[in-house]
């Protein structure tokens, strides 16, 4: 190679374009080689392809077999992959990572059928406690019990009398804990509900046990921190769980500087392998040094980026805590609850843009997503330039009419989870009605018609974080049984090609790293996941049967499981 062309290559790289396409004995050989595949670019000038080249980190051709394999050297390591599947790396545009880790050190509640399945797994964990030690759990839904009313504490206090519980609900919007924990927090018929928040009660006013979104805080500030190893030991889980799931870059949706400071103690071992784009969550005081210090955009080679702010406008429909414009269906006493005071969302949206930060915000009602897409426009216009910064709309889950075309007219990205919309769609027409659903409820192809990008996740762990499952959600709105036949609310769905293109092109352009990543490509960081089947042609319902077979990030290859 010259030192012309190597020149332009290296510049070709630092702006995160394609390099020039290799000649045989034009420079070093691949390292890698996987030919006789069906690969899936997502690059419009190339959709398919047979065959793709590593060197290093980046991919240096993507073609036929016989122009990828004459590439090859001595030393290239060259594998047959017998006609499987390759996409490229998958990305989760809104997960929680160390939620997931910490869901796999505490009980899984997910699935349970009665609240007392819940409550007899939880005597079987005090009967092994440490004496005053904390009880922790997460995935309880009362939707998928009999009596689908709010549990109360007093079964739960009784398994457990001497150590405090406390059980998320899947949403993460709502929390059970039992009367010692109660009694720790120092929560009495006495206590106020929150700005944001709300107990439930029971009848003399006495507290029931559950606490909606900002009301949680009142129990769990009382359970003690994770100590360095144990949060370590969460990312570490949560890694783990990734690549086997071929999810090679996650968008973290709201952490701290405590977790951002073992992301590159991880990163910098050389343990931590999965991409991590941060959003950081906390009160404008507490976000502020971050914003002064401005983004990172590339910690690691472009495996951690914190340019983003997390902002948390209402809570859940399932908590009946999304601000709605109208009453609940099911409970017309109440709109829901605005966690975070307007005030607040306008100001770390404004402190976030001058700092040239990303504002991804939490919206589910639709009078959130209103307040939210009114911060947005009012921002943009007093902060030149903060357009390019791709604000973001997390959830969009319930949208009047009139918010539907602003998301393109405010270039602000829906990042959807299309497994809510399977998960919910039992009790959703109970919760706002049929208008409101058919108006705006988990309204993906409204949204694509309308000019905006959706950006896919899962929302691990309140949903599983196997991409698959919202692959295939997202091209049936069927639950895996299949159900409702014909799809829920089906003139929504997506085409196999944008559910896929939601779970990589789109989520890399909603990070800012559609120069590195979302499409295989020459010149791009070579981050692919080799499928067990052919997820674009085989019948829908074997989505849900396909595994992984090999997660490459960065060329290394960081998972391969069963052929």
């Amino acid at each position: 190679m010259t030192i012309r062309t190597l020149t332009a290559v290296v510049a070709a790289l630092s702006l995160g374009q394609a390099a020039p396409t290799l000649r045989p004995g034009s420079g070093p050989a691949p390292d890698l080689i996987l030919h006789n595949a069906r690969i899936y670019t997502l690059d419009a000038n190339r959709q398919t392809a047979e065959a793709i080249a590593i060197r290093g980190d980046r991919i240096v051709r993507v073609g036929a077999n016989t122009e990828v394999l004459p590439l090859r050297g001595s030393a290239t390591r060259v594998i047959d992959m017998s006609g499987g599947t390759i996409v490229p790396g998958l990305e989760d545009a809104h997960g929680h990572f160390t939620g997931l880790g910490a869901s796999m050190q505490s009980i899984d509640l997910r699935g349970t059928t009665t609240y007392e399945q819940v409550v007899g797994m939880v005597r079987q964990r005090a009967a092994t406690a440490r004496p005053g030690e904390w009880i922790l759990g997460r995935g309880w839904d009362q939707n998928d019990w009999p009596e689908k009313q709010w549990p109360t504490h007093e079964l739960l206090s009784a398994a457990s009398p001497n150590n405090p519980v406390y059980l998320t609900r899947v949403d993460g919007h709502a929390g059970l804990a039992n009367r010692r924990a109660l009694d720790l927090a120092g929560v009495t018929e006495a206590t106020a509900d929150p700005a944001g928040g709300r107990l439930i009660r029971a009848p003399g006013n006495q507290p029931s046990g559950v606490l909606i979104d900002t009301a949680q805080s009142l129990v769990s500030s009382k359970i003690p921190p994770v100590s360095t190893a144990q949060l370590e030991e969460q990312i570490l889980l949560a890694d783990r769980e990734m690549r086997r799931l071929g999810l090679t870059m996650v968008h973290d949706a709201g952490t701290d500087s405590r977790t951002v400071d073992a992301y590159k103690r991880l990163i910098d071992a050389g343990r931590l392998k999965t991409r991590l784009y941060v959003m950081l969550r906390g009160p404008l005081p507490t976000l502020q040094p971050a914003l002064d210090k401005g983004p990172i955009l590339d910690y690691g080679n472009h495996h951690l980026a914190v340019r983003a702010i997390k902002v948390v406008a209402d809570g859940a429909l399932g908590s009946r805590g999304a601000a709605m414009l109208e009453p609940y269906s099911d409970e017309p006493a109440t709109t829901g609850l605005l966690t975070t005071p307007p005030d607040e969302v306008y100001a770390q949206t404004l402190a976030a843009s001058k700092a040239g930060f990303q504002t991804a915000i939490h919206a589910i009602g639709d009078r959130a997503n209103r307040l939210v897409m009114d911060v947005f426009e009012r921002v943009q216009r007093e902060v030149p330039g903060s357009r390019a910064l791709r604000m973001r709309n997390e959830h969009a889950q319930i949208l009047d009419r009139a918010e539907i075309p602003r998301f393109a007219a405010l270039n602000v990205i829906a990042s959807m989870q299309p497994t809510h919309a399977t998960s919910d769609m039992p009790w959703v027409p109970a919760r706002i009605g049929q208008e409101r659903m058919a108006e705006g409820a988990y309204v993906w192809r409204k949204l694509m018609t309308a000019g905006a990008m959706i950006a896919s996740g899962s929302d691990f762990p309140v949903e599983l974080a196997n991409p698959m499952l919202g692959f295939y959600a997202a091209i049936t709105r069927q639950d895996p049984k299949g159900q409702p036949a014909s799809g829920w609310m089906p003139g929504e769905r997506m085409t196999r090609d944008e559910a896929l293109a939601s779970f990589t092109r789109n989520a890399a352009f909603a990070a800012h790293a559609e120069t590195q990543l979302g499409t295989l490509e020459a010149g791009k960081l070579a981050d692919l996941v080799v499928l067990s089947k052919d997820i674009m042609r085989v019948a829908s319902s074997e989505i849900l049967t396909t595994t992984v077979r090999m997660t490459i990030v960065g060329g290394e290859v960081v998972y391969s499981g069963t052929p």
